[in-house]
């Protein structure tokens, strides 16, 4: 085996393996792979792969490679799950869903009519399922705009109104969390963009939310426990695809919709400890005390009893005064 050519070669024995499992010839892979073909031979004898014939190419696992051309409520929730939760290689004609709760990934496979195996990461104890199709990532990059950087470049797709709900579910179930004891749900993304593209959507039901951003990714907030229940009212409409124990913490809230309220974000503790982090952000930028208070409509006052009542806070404070 050419040995020397092994740190020059840019795919693993597995991505090497399962393209070829795939159904893709070994003269593409090894142009892919920055190795000659004999080198791929080398590899898949010593993986122990069955050879196909010299000119035969035959997908060993089908799957609808033209799913993502079809709007419907289940191709609208996967399109969001990938958003979250997918990988598009770069250099390969693959695309990757991963997930720690095996259920769904298997739910997606069936929409998709695959048979491609799902695998777990002994070390991450993540369930992963890769798709060698170059028709699907053509789609998915092409008519839905994503990319093999999308954490940081995501945009909102164009998707037709009626299937809104389904691609956010979906996003949700990859990159969502709700805490119904402290009345909030967070959403997170790497494209402050994309977060803000849905939070003027989300802001149209009526519901209280706001993107905040952080070092490396940006989170959007719903608060209060009537925004709650009507985003997971309209996210859930009409669902047959979801993470159970997330639709079950939404459901752990027992008042009819008639008797929910959003308390004054003014007082929430989650507002509290944002203005505290706000305070902290602008004092880096050499704002005054005062400035700050009128800033985040608070009295001074407010600001001395954080720094006798919160430790956290005050040695923040000290160490960027």
């Amino acid at each position: 085996m050419e040995v020397d050519k092994l740190s020059k070669r840019s795919m693993s024995n597995q991505e090497i393996k399962q393209m070829y499992e795939s159904g893709e010839r070994t003269v593409v892979i090894a142009e892919m792979a920055n190795v000659s073909p004999r080198y791929i031979r080398d590899i898949l004898k010593k993986e122990k792969v069955e050879m196909r014939e010299r000119g035969s190419r035959k997908r060993k696992y089908k799957v609808n490679e033209h799913f993502f051309k079809t709007w419907s409520n289940n191709m609208a929730y996967i399109l969001g799950f990938f958003a979250a939760d997918g990988y598009i290689a770069s250099n390969l004609q693959l695309v990757s869903f991963a997930q720690k709760e095996k259920y769904i990934l298997e739910e997606i496979r069936k929409e998709m009519d695959s048979e491609h195996p799902i695998t777990l990461n002994p070390k991450t104890k993540v369930h992963v399922m890769n798709i060698n199709s170059k028709i699907m990532k053509n789609d998915l990059m092409q008519i839905h705009g994503m990319t093999s950087e999308k954490s940081n470049t995501l945009v909102f797709p164009n998707i037709p109104e009626e299937y809104v709900s389904h691609f956010v579910r979906g996003y949700f179930d990859g990159d969502g969390y709700v805490n119904l004891d402290k009345y909030y749900v967070s959403i997170v993304s790497g494209s402050h963009e994309f977060l803000k593209e849905l939070e003027n959507y989300i802001e149209k039901l009526g519901i209280r939310v706001y993107v905040r951003p952080q070092s490396k990714y940006s989170r959007m907030i719903i608060s209060g426990r009537k925004s709650i229940r009507i985003f997971a009212n309209w996210m859930y409409q009409s669902s047959s695809l979801h993470l159970n124990r997330k639709r079950k913490e939404f459901e752990r809230e027992t008042l009819a919709d008639t008797k929910l309220e959003d308390r004054n974000k003014l007082y929430t503790s989650l507002a509290i400890k944002e203005r505290k982090e706000r305070f902290l952000q602008l004092i880096k930028n050499n704002y005054s005390i005062r400035m700050i208070c009128e800033e985040l409509n608070i009295k001074e006052e407010t600001f001395h009893v954080w720094m006798r009542k919160d430790e956290k806070f005050r040695r923040s404070f000290q160490n960027i005064r």
